[in-house]
């Protein structure tokens, strides 16, 4: 009896340190967790740049002011002479969803100015990012700041009165069909609320991931298509609307229109 209590002790001891083994062995052989987003916290050393690179073109022909004639979905043609638009509160988010913003990203894009076309964000935590968000135009808080300077100077002739705020996007032209005596096309798109608001978020995959880091700066290449202001959902003729200057349906059913004129070409990292 006492050699089976001493064999059953031994028993129950070896038990126990196999089972310890096993344990041990499960934990040391436990997944690793997921790894963290990269670079999700901006610093000195760890942020970069990348510049969004904008083309204007009508039906995808490259826009060109003054002389090139183009066709809209009603089928008046028509000339450019003035093309400008806000492109603001700029969001990149990388696909784990981290997210990030300048804390200022108010851009004016003037097709008759070549370095209004080449958009410059710094300071952006260093990622993988594959997407981007933007607003067409320019929002309500910065509409009811009073004077401001740079993209927001009201001298760039974007901007109607203290009152009814900025243009957020201008086109003026000519056309054969337009019902104005001398034939002009003038659409000064503004109003930041109400029903007629004409703000418009726009958000876009990128096709491959911008590579930000401290030492390199990927280039977004981006389309902005004129011809998406006149269709979809809404068609318009140049004969019964060939004048918007003042917040109204015909502003924001052209509004509605060019939500979807943006486009992105490529990513160049």
């Amino acid at each position: 009896m006492r050699m089976k209590k001493q064999f059953l002790k031994t028993y129950l001891f070896i038990f126990a340190c196999g089972l310890a083994v096993v344990v041990s062995c499960k934990k040391y052989h436990a997944p690793a967790p997921e790894p963290m987003p990269a670079a999700v916290t901006p610093g000195p050393d760890t942020t970069g740049s990348l510049d969004i690179v904008m083309s204007n073109v009508v039906n995808g022909v490259p826009l060109v002011l003054g002389t090139q004639k183009y066709t809209n979905a009603n089928s008046d043609t028509f000339i450019v002479n003035t093309y400008k638009y806000y492109f603001t509160n700029i969001r990149l988010t990388t696909s784990g969803g981290y997210a990030w913003s300048p804390a200022e990203s108010y851009y004016l894009v003037d097709q008759s100015n070549p370095s209004s076309l080449i958009l410059h964000v710094s300071g952006i935590p260093r990622a993988s990012y594959s997407s981007i968000e933007f607003m067409i135009g320019v929002d309500k808080n910065r509409n009811t700041s009073g004077a401001q300077t740079g993209a927001l100077d009201p001298a760039n002739g974007m901007f109607w009165s203290w009152n009814t705020g900025y243009i957020m996007a201008k086109l003026e032209g000519t056309s054969p069909q337009s019902g104005d005596n001398y034939k002009k096309l003038t659409f000064h798109l503004g109003g930041f609320s109400g029903a007629f608001s004409v703000l418009r978020s726009v958000q876009l995959p990128f096709p491959n991931a911008a590579q930000v880091t401290e030492t390199h700066k990927p280039q977004v290449n981006m389309n902005c298509d004129v011809a998406e202001w006149f269709k979809t959902p809404n068609t318009i003729s140049f004969g019964t609307v060939y004048g918007v200057t003042t917040s109204n349906t015909n502003a924001k059913n052209i509004a509605d229109n060019y939500a979807d004129m943006f486009t992105i070409t490529s990513v160049v990292n």
